[in-house]
């Protein structure tokens, strides 16, 4: 229930963390980012929605934009090549150990059979998906270099669109007096595919 009220809340959690740590705020956005890419046991972890608000502090000085952009970047690169490697050593073993959930495994293979290497692209915007995609690519032996450039590509989108969004539309007047709808409506949006999905079935 915390972590679902930081995800529903998050700007007020935010701003009291920017009071509370100062420059170390930008470290501590650094790992969420990394261990919501980069560790499968962690897709609870906030994405879409984090970055949104990130944004809209950056846009009111809050935090200073490029350094956030280039560090969330790199987090969001070196997550999902940690996934991979994960993946590719290891995934087997703890997929035999039930320390990761079958149906999740089950599930985005058939998303990763179907979009290829695209789907490391498509899943940056889909939670679940975005954290399980690299430790499949790994476990199926995707090629390194294929994999780093869909990798890089998905996350210089990600970050670049959530975070410029945030930054120009954050501090709108009616952003701000109906903030706490703008986070759900991009957590429905973000999670729409999957809702849509179990429906169909």
């Amino acid at each position: 229930m915390e972590i679902l009220d930081f995800i529903l809340h998050i700007d007020k959690y935010l701003d009291l963390i920017i009071q509370n740590y100062g420059s170390l705020v930008y470290l501590i956005l650094f790992f969420i980012i990394f261990a919501e890419t980069g560790f499968v046991v962690t897709p609870f972890l906030p994405g879409d929605s984090l970055l949104f608000v990130v944004g809209s502090f950056a846009g009111k000085g809050s935090l200073n934009f490029w350094t956030v952009y280039f560090l969330l970047l790199i987090a969001a690169i070196l997550g999902n090549l940690v996934n991979f490697h994960i993946g590719y050593y290891f995934g087997n073993k703890l997929i035999e150990k039930n320390l990761v959930k079958k149906e999740y495994i089950i599930q985005t293979e058939k998303f990763f059979r179907k979009h290829g290497g695209k789907a490391v692209i498509i899943s940056r915007f889909l939670p679940i998906f975005r954290t399980f995609v690299p430790f499949v690519a790994g476990i199926g032996k995707m090629d390194k270099r294929e994999f780093f450039i869909y990798n890089f590509i998905g996350g210089f989108l990600w970050i670049t669109i959530f975070l410029t969004l945030g930054y120009f539309t954050g501090n709108l007047p009616f952003v701000k007096e109906n903030f706490s709808l703008f986070i759900y409506g991009i957590i429905i949006i973000s999670i729409l595919p999957a809702v849509i999905k179990a429906i169909k079935k």
